[in-house]
């Protein structure tokens, strides 16, 4: 069986007459109906019932008929679908992003590709740049968003490019603030009362960076920071400082990321946290392609 029979048989069907579906074909009856007797041969039933004076489908051809012609369909959109494929204009992305992303780059990043290539399937994951990094490498990942570790030093096969750039702030239990317990003043916290409150902090195995950026604040205005806690995700460390155990320094942000029971506040000479952009350089998957060049677009 091929896919000349099943054109064959289609227009027998649609005809009921080998005579005009040969026409129709630009062929000539005998090849046409030697065509359908084989492809019935090898179906081991008829697909006509033929008189002298008509044809007419068989049980078999009646039921089989709406199949071919999705078959058929479905083969003649094949060309077009691998040319969206190859234009990436369908298929899918794999994108991860460290949970910081969620408050800054990645809501506006999906929106615009997704107005770019709405039938591209995008697919999240969440996960901490630790992760991410060998799971792009192995092309688990066409992308991720992550921070990126001291100096940019990624694996050889990985190409970087910075996404954003901001400040860190604090979160702190809002009743710390009403108490007195910590000096404020115009929305600024001391150092000093950073470098004295204990921390709620990810951990250093999984955000090296982020982990030392924290902490290299607390160095800096003469401390050692104190962890009472660590979280790996942005959401769990807002709700341990929410509970009272502690300050967190944080992307600007979260902001963003409203919760009842702590106030944000900014720092004196707050340390820059970087977000980016880690793939394959040798990844050609189309849909890859168009993400870096919408990146490419928008500066």
């Amino acid at each position: 069986m091929d896919v000349r029979q099943l054109r064959h048989f289609l227009a027998v069907a649609q005809t009921l007459h080998f005579g005009r579906a040969a026409e129709r074909l630009g062929m000539t009856q005998p090849p046409l109906s030697q065509s359908i007797m084989a492809l019935e041969k090898d179906l081991g039933a008829p697909l006509f019932v033929r008189s002298k004076r008509s044809v007419r489908l068989s049980a078999l051809g009646e039921q089989w008929l709406p199949h071919v012609q999705a078959g058929l369909t479905a083969i003649e959109a094949l060309p077009e679908t691998a040319r969206r494929l190859r234009d990436g204009r369908i298929g899918y992305l794999s994108l991860s992003f460290v949970s910081t992303a969620d408050y800054n780059v990645l809501p506006d990043l999906v929106r615009r590709y997704a107005e770019a290539c709405p039938e591209v399937d995008i697919r999240l994951t969440e996960a901490t740049s630790d992760l991410q990094i060998p799971a792009v490498a192995a092309g688990e990942r066409h992308a991720g968003i992550i921070i990126p570790p001291h100096d940019r030093a990624l694996p050889a096969g990985l190409a970087y490019r910075r996404l954003v750039s901001e400040p860190l702030a604090a979160v702190v239990p809002a009743a710390w603030v009403e108490d007195g317990r910590l000096s404020v003043r115009d929305g600024v916290l001391a150092p000093e009362a950073v470098v004295a409150a204990p921390v709620v902090l990810f951990p250093r195995g999984v955000a090296p960076a982020f982990h030392d950026l924290v902490t290299g604040y607390f160095a800096a205005h003469g401390g050692t920071a104190r962890i009472v806690q660590e979280a790996i995700q942005m959401q769990t460390i807002i709700s341990l400082v929410s509970a009272g155990l502690g300050v967190a320094l944080v992307p600007a942000s979260l902001r963003n990321l409203a919760r009842a029971g702590v106030a944000y506040l900014d720092l004196v000479a707050p340390p820059i946290l970087e977000t980016g952009l880690v793939w394959r350089p040798d990844d050609a998957a189309p849909t890859l392609r168009n993400l870096l060049a919408l990146l490419d677009s928008t500066g």
